[in-house]
C-alpha cells in the first residue's frame, strides 16, 4: 500500500503568473551551455577547444577527480566559446548547435536491454547523465563506486510557480517507469518515488501495482505546503539520512531521459520547462533541450520588443533559472541551469519606493506582522472580494529587499515554516561560526541551501541563509574527503 504523509510546517506563496498548459516546441535553439558552476565541488578539465565539431554526448570537459564523469554536448555542433572568470575559472562551454539536424537531436549509447546495473552505470557515465544523479550530503554529483542505502525521487514540485510534472512527463509514462526501474539496480535499498496526492502520473505505477517493477520500490504520497515537493523534506520524513549514510536523488523528467536510453539505447537530453512570474505576457511550457539559451524565450515574455537590449524597461525584470527562492539570476541571453526546470520573470525591484517601510503594505506579502498583510489569511484569503485563482494577482512582488541586512535576530519564526527535526537557528550560527562538530550534531547532513529557502524568505534580518548553509556543507566535505 502506498505510504500517505502529511507535512504541515511550511507556506504556500501565492503567486500570479502560473503557466498555462500550452506547450511550444523550443528544440529550435541553436546556442547551447554547460556550466561547470552548476554542479557543487567540481572541478573540471577541459576535454575540447573552441572550434572543435563535437555530437550529442560527447565530453566537453570531466571531473578532474573521477574522469569517468562526462559533462557532455547536448546538441551535435562545435564549441563556439569557452568563457572563463576570475583566475581563469572555467564558466561555461558554449555549443553552437548545426541547423540541419536542431530540433530532432539524441545518440546511441549501449543499451541494456537485460538491466544489468553495470551497463547501467556505464551508459549514464558515457553520455553524461550521470552528473544528472545527485548524492546527499552535500549535494554533489552521485560517486560511481558508491552504493547508496537508498534513491529518492520527487514526482512533484511545491515551489512558487512550479512546473506541473503531470503535464511535462505527457507521453513519456512507459520511460518513467523504466527509469524506476533502472534505478533499483543501483542500489540495495528502495527506490522511493513521491507524489501528490490525486496527481494523474502516479496511474503509471497502477492502483498498489508497480507495472511490473520490482518491490524495492516505495510509492509515496505527500500532503502540505511548500517545501513538501522538496527532495530534502520528503528524505527526512521518510527515512532521515545520518552521518555515513549516502542517498541518491535524480529528477523526474531526468528518470525518463534514463528510461529512454535504457529501452531504446538512445540519449535525448530533452525536457520541458515552465515559463511563468508576475512579469510573463504570455507564461506557458516550452520543450527544449538541455542547457538552452532562454534568450528567444524570455523575448516573447516580457513587455519591451527591443529585450536584452539594455533599456530602462529591460533594467526592471530579472530573469531567474528556477525558482524564486532557490533559484539564480542569469543574463537575459544566458543558459538555464542543469537542475532547474523553470524560468521565473520578476520585477527588479529597483525603483524608490515612497515612504518605504512606512506605508502599511498591503500588497506586499508578509508572513510577520511586518507590513498590514502579515494579519491577513495566507491561504485563502480574498481581497475585495477577489475569488481565487485571481486572488494570487492582489500580492505584488519583486527583488527588493526592503532594508538592509541586519544584525542576526531570533524572531522564532523559521520554525513554523521548516518541517524538519533540527533547530534551524541554532544550525545556521553553527555553519557561521564554522563548528564542523556542532554542525553534525545539529543535522547539517539532511539539509541542502534549498531547504532553508523559506526561512530566508520570511527573514527579517535579510540574512542570506542559503549561502551559510552552502558554505557549512562546503566545510564540512572538505573535511571529510
Amino acid at each position: 500500500m502506498p505510504n500517505i504523509i502529511t507535512i504541515r510546517k511550511g507556506l504556500d506563496i501565492p503567486m500570479d503568473g502560473v503557466a498555462e498548459l500550452r506547450l511550444t516546441d523550443a528544440r529550435s535553439i541553436t546556442t547551447y551551455a554547460v556550466k561547470p558552476t552548476d554542479f557543487v565541488g567540481l572541478t573540471p578539465r577541459l576535454a575540447v577547444e573552441e572550434g572543435d565539431t563535437v555530437r550529442v554526448g560527447d565530453a566537453l570537459f570531466v571531473d578532474k577527480h573521477d574522469e569517468r564523469i562526462h559533462f557532455t554536448s547536448p546538441v551535435d555542433g562545435h564549441v563556439k566559446a569557452i568563457v572563463r572568470g576570475e583566475k581563469r575559472k572555467l564558466l561555461e562551454v558554449v555549443v553552437e548547435a548545426d541547423c540541419k539536424s536542431a530540433g530532432s537531436m539524441g545518440s546511441d549509447c549501449k543499451s541494456s536491454p537485460t538491466l544489468a546495473a553495470d551497463d547501467i552505470k556505464e551508459a549514464m557515465l558515457q553520455c553524461g547523465l550521470w552528473t544528472m544523479l545527485r548524492q546527499r550530503p552535500f549535494g554533489i554529483i552521485a560517486k560511481p563506486d558508491d552504493k547508496p542505502k537508498t534513491i529518492f525521487v520527487s514526482a512533484f514540485d511545491s515551489a512558487p510557480l512550479a512546473p506541473n510534472y503531470d503535464f511535462a512527463l505527457q507521453g513519456k509514462e512507459m520511460f518513467f517507469a523504466k527509469g524506476i526501474e533502472a534505478l533499483t539496480l543501483l542500489t540495495d535499498g528502495l527506490v522511493h518515488v513521491c507524489f501528490r496526492p490525486g496527481q494523474n502520473f502516479s496511474n503509471v505505477f497502477g492502483e498498489g501495482k508497480h507495472m511490473g517493477l520490482p518491490l524495492r520500490v516505495g510509492i509515496h504520497y505527500i500532503n502540505g505546503p511548500h517545501p513538501s515537493g522538496n527532495i530534502g523534506a520528503q528524505i527526512a520524513k521518510i527515512d532521515p539520512i545520518n552521518k555515513g549514510d549516502i542517498v541518491w536523488t535524480m529528477n523526474a523528467q531526468d528518470v525518463a531521459v534514463l528510461g529512454e536510453l535504457v529501452m531504446t539505447g538512445v540519449y535525448r537530453p530533452e525536457k520541458v520547462i515552465a515559463v511563468a512570474g508576475p512579469q510573463t505576457n504570455n507564461p506557458h511550457y516550452y520543450r527544449i533541450i538541455a542547457g538552452a539559451c532562454v534568450e528567444s524565450i524570455v523575448a516573447t515574455q516580457v513587455s519591451n520588443v527591443d529585450y536584452p537590449k539594455m533599456s530602462v524597461e529591460t533594467m526592471n525584470h530579472r530573469i531567474i533559472s528556477g525558482n524564486v527562492l532557490s533559484g539564480t539570476q542569469i543574463a537575459a541571453d544566458g543558459f538555464i541551469g542543469a537542475y532547474d526546470n523553470m524560468i521565473t520573470i520578476l520585477l527588479e525591484g529597483n525603483q524608490p519606493e515612497f515612504m518605504g517601510w512606512m506605508m502599511p503594505g498591503i500588497k506586499k506579502f508578509s508572513f510577520s506582522r511586518t507590513f498590514f498583510s502579515g494579519f491577513m489569511p495566507k491561504s485563502d484569503f480574498k481581497p475585495f472580494g477577489i475569488q481565487p485563482p485571481r486572488f494570487e494577482r492582489f500580492w505584488k512582488y519583486d527583488t527588493n529587499l526592503h532594508g538592509e541586512e541586519r544584525p542576526f535576530v531570533v524572531t522564532g519564526e523559521f520554525e513554523k515554516v521548516f518541517p524538519f527535526d533540527i533547530y534551524p537557528i541554532q544550525l545556521i550560527k553553527a555553519c557561521l561560526i564554522g563548528d564542523i562538530d556542532l554542525m553534525e550534531n545539529l543535522g547539517i547532513y539532511e539539509v541542502e541551501p534549498e531547504d532553508f529557502a523559506l526561512c530566508e524568505f520570511i527573514d527579517t534580518s535579510k540574512t542570506d541563509i542559503q549561502a551559510i548553509i552552502r558554505n557549512g556543507l562546503e566545510q564540512a566535505r572538505k573535511e571529510n574527503e
